[in-house]
């Protein structure tokens, strides 16, 4: 149906600068909000920063400042630029979109969440 591919390297010391991207590919229609969740170890799955296909933003206050979110409608590509990371940004992170999805043929669309495959992101002190 639909698949998102995270790309990004992972690995900086406490105040570098790193940059994720996500593709989102297949049977897509529209896509509504983009963004990215985190998981640190022993903790819940957190939204970190999101954007509508309008381009208004919601961004975590952990992260206010910091992370900024881009998107491109044309190519279904969200990226999240992270800046004067901390350790506690250590975290797998996940791609998400909202996706409208073309129906096959005769079918109705449908509206679901879809997932990337998770990036380790680790920042050293």
């Amino acid at each position: 149906q639909v698949q998102l591919v995270e790309s990004g390297v992972g690995l900086v010391q406490a105040g570098g600068s790193l940059r994720l991207s996500c593709a989102a590919s297949g049977r897509i229609f529209s896509i509504n909000d983009m963004g990215w969740y985190r998981q640190a170890p022993g903790k819940q799955r957190e939204l970190v920063v999101a954007i509508t296909s309008g381009g208004s933003t919601n961004i975590a206050d952990s992260v206010k400042g910091r992370f900024t979110i881009g998107r491109d409608n044309a190519k279904n590509t969200v990226i999240v630029q992270m800046n004067s990371l901390k350790p506690e940004d250590t975290a797998v992170y996940y791609c998400y979109a909202n996706v409208i999805v073309s129906g096959t043929t005769g079918g109705p669309r449908y509206t679901t969440n879809f997932w990337g495959q998770g990036t380790q992101v680790t920042v050293s002190s």
